[in-house]
């Protein structure tokens, strides 16, 4: 049964397989940032919170699938890594592979501008992967 894109993610999958339908419509990579990847960040935020680091941990136990884009499969893997460093959580085996880099570099940003600023800000688990964000990309409100 595919995953119901309104529902709350419980694993990293489910943000896998919302990117994997963002992609297939023809979204922008930035569409599948917001609606994928913070998505995935906010619903762990609330599993932290209310159930728990364990819980939080148990989101990213089973690897994605590959979304079919490298940037986003690369996104995932350096957000689980950046999270467990930080939640101090085990980094998740998949999340370690070094296929899953962004060829070409991908600047979440579309703001050209903002791209040296990217560069310099990344968390070093974004910045080994290809994927650049500023240091504001993954705060949330």
């Amino acid at each position: 049964m595919p995953f119901d894109k309104f529902a709350a993610f419980r694993t990293v999958q489910d943000a896998a397989e919302v990117a994997v339908m963002l992609l297939a419509e023809g979204k922008p990579l930035g569409h599948v940032w917001r609606f994928a990847v913070l998505q995935l960040l906010d619903d762990y935020t609330s599993v932290l919170q209310h159930q728990g680091v364990e819980a939080a941990e148990q989101m990213w136990a089973g690897g994605p699938s590959s979304t079919g884009d490298a940037r986003v499969d690369a996104a995932l893997a350096a957000l689980a890594e950046h999270l467990a460093r930080r939640d101090g959580w085990a980094v998740p085996r998949w999340a370690r592979d070094p296929a899953r880099e962004a060829m070409p570099w991908w600047f979440v940003t579309e703001l050209r501008g903002l791209h040296p600023r990217a560069l310099v800000e990344s968390p070093s688990s974004f910045r080994r992967r290809g994927v650049f964000i500023t240091s504001d990309a993954l705060e949330r409100v």
